[in-house]
């Protein structure tokens, strides 16, 4: 009988940033801590062009994670067979060594939102989410790695933590999970609760990725603390320490710093990567 087990990811356990055209030249020129880089998945489901031409040549160079964004994994509709055909096109041709996505939604009556929406956490959460995967792992031929979101409220429905909802989805559907330590960080201020404390219940064996980045501080309107998740600066203090708390348990994994909005410099992104990698040298030592 064929073997139909999707193949894991096949990053190397070292630093890597998320890849912007302008940082092109750089990045091929001297890389300095940057040992691979993850791209997001709609930017270069085109046909052709100085893109995919682009990243043609980073591939050659560079170990690639495809990170999607618009595939609403948990929106209560099927997921979309023509974004579906155009990842999986993607996905043969570039042959990246990662693919992932959100648990979140972004879709509603066939429009499409901005942004990555939170969802309950209840047996039917778990199916319709597990039932999705199942269907684009099994349309891209691979493992794919599903994230942990950043989330400002939570649900009175919710029967399951989300690192146990999370775990079992992973059981259910074979997935690798990817660990976002800032988004731990966000959600445990928003919400109240110690970040440790999550790392400790996280299936960290299931994680093929880690993700850092940076996030802004504001207040809520009784003026407690909240956290923006929005990739427009250097990852704070505190994510650097629950890294290296969570490096501790996990052992090395593949580390990216993704910075998204107000994108610096390239010396810049690769000293954040820099930091990466020498957390991941402490565990290693």
């Amino acid at each position: 009988m064929r073997d139909t087990t999707p193949p894991p990811s096949r990053l190397p356990a070292r630093a890597g940033v998320g890849f912007k055209p302008q940082h092109f030249d750089d990045a091929m020129a001297e890389p300095g801590a940057v040992e691979w880089l993850e791209v997001h998945a709609e930017n270069y489901m085109g046909a052709g062009g100085r893109p995919l031409a682009m990243m043609r040549a980073v591939s050659e160079r560079f170990a690639i994670s495809v990170h999607g964004v618009g595939l609403s994994i948990g929106g209560e509709g099927p997921l979309d067979p023509d974004h579906l055909d155009r990842l999986a096109h993607l996905v043969n041709w570039l042959a990246p060594a990662s693919f992932s996505e959100h648990l979140a939604w972004s879709t509603h009556d066939g429009a499409f939102l901005n942004d990555l929406l939170p969802l309950p956490y209840t047996n039917a959460t778990l199916t319709r989410v597990a039932d999705h995967i199942d269907a684009l792992q099994s349309r891209i031929g691979r493992q794919m790695l599903l994230e942990n979101p950043s989330s400002y409220l939570a649900f009175a429905e919710s029967t399951w933590g989300e690192p146990e909802f999370l775990a079992e989805i992973a059981r259910r559907t074979g997935c690798g999970l990817l660990l976002d330590v800032n988004n731990v960080f966000v959600s445990a201020t928003n919400l109240g609760y110690d970040p440790r404390s999550y790392i400790d219940a996280y299936a960290l064996d299931q994680v093929g990725e880690i993700h850092l980045g940076g996030h802004d501080s504001d207040t809520d309107d009784t003026g407690a603390p909240l956290l923006i998740d929005s990739h427009g600066r250097a990852v704070a203090d505190p994510v650097w320490t629950l890294l290296d708390y969570t490096l501790a348990r996990s052992g090395p994994r593949p580390v990216l710093v993704e910075w998204d909005a107000d994108v610096p410099d390239w010396p810049t992104l690769s000293a954040e990567a820099a930091r990466a990698a020498s957390a991941l040298a402490k565990v290693a030592a």
